[in-house]
């Protein structure tokens, strides 16, 4: 039995199973991609997977990493 069939000519999901929505960029922080592109993705045409899969290294600068979240503010308060 050949493995032809399961080959696919599709542009795979850069899902990394890391799946946190960034509070303000409303970005998945594995993926950078938008929960539209993320839900839409199996919807989607080749080349507006491939469009999207380019967009994406750009995107990691506008991630900004979170400092503590709300344990930290309360001790930042506690201190102050």
């Amino acid at each position: 039995m050949s493995d032809d069939v399961w080959k696919r000519d599709e542009v795979e999901s850069p899902c990394t199973k890391v799946c946190v929505i960034h509070p303000e960029t409303r970005l998945c922080t594995g993926c950078y991609r938008s929960i539209d592109e993320i839900t839409g993705w199996g919807r989607r045409t080749a080349e507006e997977r491939r469009a999207i899969m380019a967009e994406l290294p750009g995107r990691a600068s506008l991630l900004t990493k979170r400092r503590g979240g709300r344990a930290a503010r309360i001790k930042r308060r506690a201190e102050g």
